[in-house]
């Protein structure tokens, strides 16, 4: 073997050896630059437990990812990643050259919790999310996909104890970077659907623009065949009343004009049914107030609903900004008015500028 080959070959030895170490020590590397990342969150501390790296594909996994609330009372965390995938790819030299990323999530969940008190509550208010999650993925975010994750709004502390939430979602949004340019914004599209409580099918779809902060976006979302007993614990805890029969929909549709919310909340109930003599007043777990009140909204619903149609139902229209959204509850009772007396809604989708009198 000649020198020049000795010394060919000891460098191949010598990459490899570096590419090995490599291989083994960045996913411990980045694994401490996340960490420290996630430590200083305002309101918020994340933690993420194992970091794989495969690096010829440009790919690399997240184990075990969870965020929690700092000051307050740790039930739940706030978000739990228990894998995450991230692959990474290079954006053709004529689409402006960059490395954009991929990502899947793979059984997320969100946990929002309501209390009495400011350490009771986690909402995630008092983090930029979207700076944070630039910093812990400094590439562009081309896709993200939601497989089988859960969403939840939980009170532990109220009477009974609240658990509503939507499981099985499946979601996906394309072209958060790398979306058409239409008067000078980005169109990027999300679809998901799951189901309300492990049984009523959940659709919905949005277009945005992810760089603008929400403030042109079109929104749309239908909520259908609600096993109302299922949400007892939610009325009891904040109606102080509660179902003994019935289904429901809920349709929802909103545009967002540079931050200008306009839309409309639709709920419709079928066969509901509130009070029952037997089960409300001479119920020994129920006080005779609480029987009284349960009369008193099942005997409005039953004098408000639409009688042929078997159904209780308005259309509560939405405006304000992004950041105060109103909502009328005058016209939330006139609509129930307009349903009893003139007509059963349904739960199609309507014009988001349909006019009041029509």
């Amino acid at each position: 073997m000649t020198r020049r080959s000795k010394i060919g070959w000891s460098l191949l030895v010598l990459l490899a050896l570096l590419l090995l170490a490599v291989h083994l020590l960045l996913p411990y590397i980045i694994k401490d630059i996340m960490n420290r990342k996630m430590a200083d969150m305002g309101d918020y501390r994340g933690h993420v437990e194992d970091v794989d790296i495969v690096l010829w594909r440009g790919a690399y996994r997240l184990n075990q990812l969870n965020i929690v609330k700092i000051d307050g009372e740790q039930q739940v965390p706030f978000v739990r990643l228990p894998r995450t995938d991230i692959k990474m790819r290079l954006r053709p030299f004529w689409e402006h050259g960059a490395i954009v990323a991929e990502v899947d999530l793979y059984s997320p969940q969100l946990n929002f919790v309501d209390g009495d008190s400011e350490e009771q509550k986690q909402s995630g208010q008092g983090v930029d999310w979207r700076d944070k999650l630039q910093g812990l993925i400094p590439v562009q975010l081309d896709r993200v996909a939601i497989i089988d994750g859960e969403v939840a709004f939980r009170n532990f502390h109220s009477e009974p104890p609240v658990n509503l939430y939507v499981n099985q979602l499946q979601l996906t949004a394309h072209n958060l970077t790398n979306a058409d340019q239409r008067d000078g914004g980005r169109d990027a599209d999300l679809e998901g659907e799951g189901l309300l409580l492990a049984h009523a099918p959940l659709r919905f779809s949005s277009r945005f623009d992810p760089l603008g902060d929400w403030q042109n976006a079109d929104f749309r979302l239908r909520l259908t065949d609600v096993e109302l007993t299922r949400l007892n614990d939610f009325a009891t805890a904040y109606g102080r009343f509660d179902f003994n029969a019935g289904t429901g929909d809920l349709v929802l549709e909103a545009e967002i004009r540079d931050g200008q919310v306009q839309g409309y909340i639709k709920p419709l109930l079928r066969g509901v049914d509130i009070f029952d003599m037997q089960q409300d007043l001479r119920n020994p777990d129920k006080s005779v107030i609480r029987g009284l009140w349960e009369a008193v909204v099942g005997g409005g619903q039953q004098l408000l609903q639409n009688q042929r149609a078997d159904q209780f139902a308005t259309r509560v229209d939405l405006s304000g900004t992004v950041k105060s959204p109103d909502v009328s509850p005058w016209q939330a009772f006139f609509n129930i008015l307009r349903n009893a007396f003139v007509e059963a809604f349904t739960s199609r989708f309507e014009p988001i500028h349909k006019a009041a009198d029509e």
